[in-house]
């Protein structure tokens, strides 16, 4: 696709998209507070977190805090909040007293199942009006905002 050139129009809509952005870093913010007041809510690292290990299994903590994006220090109080609600256990693998892997329990994999059901009902009727090139850019365009926050 050629590059676009700058016009007010354009510098409209991605003033317009930073602002997105921002409310919806916003709206994660107060996802994560609920997550911290409410028993059962889960923020978007909670969710990361229980969907890389119903996705791959059991992992160790570092394996984890790569999957989730976040910091081995997060990933352990992470841990301790999924593990308090019940939704992991910590395993030791046999013969490695170092290594701790982080496992869902039954309740841990249906939490995931309900939150991915929940998240899949909400995206399509949310988004119901947009076809699937619009959504495909639309997952371009939230990737490339990450990158870019990378960045910054």
């Amino acid at each position: 696709m050629p590059e676009q050139q700058p016009t007010p129009a354009r510098d409209q809509a991605l003033d317009g998209l930073a602002r997105a952005a921002y409310s919806l870093s916003a709206a994660d913010s107060r996802l994560r507070g609920r997550a911290t007041r409410t028993p059962g809510a889960l923020s978007l690292t909670h969710a990361r977190a229980l969907r890389a290990l119903a996705e791959t299994g059991p992992l160790p903590i570092g394996q984890l805090a790569a999957a989730t994006e976040t910091t081995g220090a997060a990933t352990t109080q992470l841990v301790n909040g999924l593990a308090t609600a019940g939704y992991v256990t910590r395993e030791r693998p046999e013969g490695d007293k170092r290594s701790v892997l982080v496992a869902l329990t039954d309740a841990g994999r249906q939490r995931h199942q309900e939150r991915q059901t929940a998240l899949a009902q909400a995206l399509d009727t949310a988004l119901a009006r947009h076809d699937i090139r619009a959504l495909e850019a639309a997952t371009d365009v939230l990737r490339h905002l990450c990158a870019i926050y990378d960045q910054l």
